[in-house]
């Protein structure tokens, strides 16, 4: 049988037109039946198109010009756009964006759960989809003798020296980072070189409470002891007064990651807090605190209105975190038990349900997979579980428990949509029902997007 040569080469030059778009934001054109993916290419575009890589079933390409355009191009608004990849829609109207997730989620669970004849609701998204993030990590480089602060261009370690501020962040957290490096600048505290693992300042985190406005500025740096530290300080603090923590973060190692194992308070508070709703969460350096309040309201709000609580339920939340989800569902529930594996997240769970004076829900270090079978034994029998996992979807024996307990109702929170719909088969084969489905936008700008899903047991 003789094998067919892709219809395009590699270099190639070619005109496309744009069918679809993939749930990462790329188009979708084909030349006589074969594929090619490009970023930025929107469904109904003509562009001239240059050939970058061939496989024997598809192919990659890159936008060079659009001859028609979509009307749903808007011109990106951040001047870092093409150069960064932390954003990948901005070249894309917020109506079109949110109703990409929407299909992504209504593709996932029709290809990978073999669901398809139940709701799945127009996307929730933000009246003003910029300036959301509550948190921003930059990196600390050098040239020409100067600190420089950004995020890396893509695929790549190499920190854009232009980008003056990133519009999905918070506009204080922006001018923070802008202070903090001008400072160290001023007082000579050198970056930390990478490749040679000298230096000093690795990164610049600062941390802001949407609703209490108050600021924490993390200072990862390679040793503990850094010349001009006080200095830094006193600047910091007595020129903004919404800064309520300084924190130092120590990681010596050569790694990507972030932050190290020692942490210290250098001024002000340990935490800092915020609220979502009327609840109020305290934050460290290291919390996990959802980066988007406004939005998580909206997602928990939704997950609240699943779970159908009248006031007389257990319930389980597995993948509990600092316990968010948790504690708006036992304003509703007459007991809350939450599981989570990481045993600070657990600690920063308990002191958030004392700080709401909420005293009918608890808190536990564990596998949920291996926790909630020895909760059974104990004769735990939750009405309602719900699932928050991360993006590798529920661990198999995690699903396997929930099945065996048998709650009446599941709320599934997911952040992947393909995970989403292949645990999804596997409660429908269990014994379940999915009633509906609620994207919710909580990174615009991006191809990410939330679901929430109502699952019931069959009667």
């Amino acid at each position: 049988m003789t094998k067919t040569a892709p219809p395009v080469e590699k270099n190639q030059t070619i005109e496309l037109t744009f069918e679809d778009i993939t749930h990462e934001g790329a188009g979708v054109g084909k030349i006589g039946g074969y594929p090619l993916f490009v970023p930025y290419g929107l469904p109904g575009e003509t562009a001239e198109v240059k050939v970058i890589k061939v496989k024997k079933n598809f192919g990659f390409g890159r936008l060079i010009e659009v001859k028609e355009e979509s009307e749903d191009r808007v011109k990106p608004p951040c001047n870092v756009y093409y150069k960064c990849g932390g954003c990948q829609l901005q070249h894309m109207s917020y109506e079109m964006q949110l109703e990409m997730k929407r299909n992504q989620v209504q593709s996932a669970l029709k290809k990978i759960a073999h669901i398809e004849n139940i709701p799945i609701h127009p996307t929730i998204g933000m009246d003003d989809p910029w300036r959301y993030r509550n948190k921003v990590q930059i990196p600390v480089g050098s040239k020409n003798g100067e600190l420089i602060t950004g995020f890396y261009r893509k695929r790549s370690h190499e920190i854009i020296d232009d980008m003056a501020r990133c519009i999905i962040t918070d506009e204080v957290n922006d001018r923070m980072v802008e202070a903090v490096r001008e400072i160290a600048n001023r007082l000579g505290i050198p970056h930390y070189d990478e490749k040679n693992n000298r230096g000093i300042l690795r990164h610049i985190m600062v941390r802001s409470g949407q609703e209490t406005k108050q600021t924490m500025v993390v200072l990862v740096t390679r040793k503990e002891k850094v010349n001009g530290l006080d200095t830094l300080i006193k600047e910091i603090t007595e020129t903004n007064p919404h800064v309520k923590s300084v924190v130092q973060n120590i990681n010596p190692e050569r790694t990507n990651v972030i932050l190290g194992n020692k942490t210290k308070v250098l001024w002000g508070e340990e935490y800092i807090y915020d609220q979502i709703g009327d609840i109020k969460f305290a934050i460290s350096a290291k919390s996990f605190y959802q980066v988007n309040p406004p939005q998580t309201k909206k997602l928990y709000d939704q997950a609240l209105e699943y779970a159908n609580l009248s006031g007389n339920e257990t319930v389980i939340d597995a993948y509990c975190g600092i316990g968010t989800i948790s504690l708006f569902l036992a304003k509703k529930a007459k007991k809350v038990y939450g599981v989570e594996i990481v045993p600070e997240a657990v600690s920063d769970a308990k002191e958030n349900a004392k700080l709401n004076h909420i005293d009918n829900a608890e808190f536990f270090v564990g596998q949920a997979e291996k926790v909630m079978p020895w909760w059974r034994a104990q004769g735990l029998q939750p009405d309602v579980i719900v699932v928050d996992p991360p993006r590798k979807g529920c661990d198999e024996a995690l699903l396997e428990a929930m099945l065996e307990m048998k709650p009446k109702r599941i709320v599934y929170v997911s952040c992947n949509p393909s995970t989403l719909a292949r645990d999804l088969r596997i409660l429908e084969d269990g014994g379940y029902e999915t009633k509906e489905a609620q994207p919710v936008d909580m990174f615009p700008q991006t191809t990410h997007v939330e679901t929430v899903a109502e699952i019931v047991l069959k009667v």
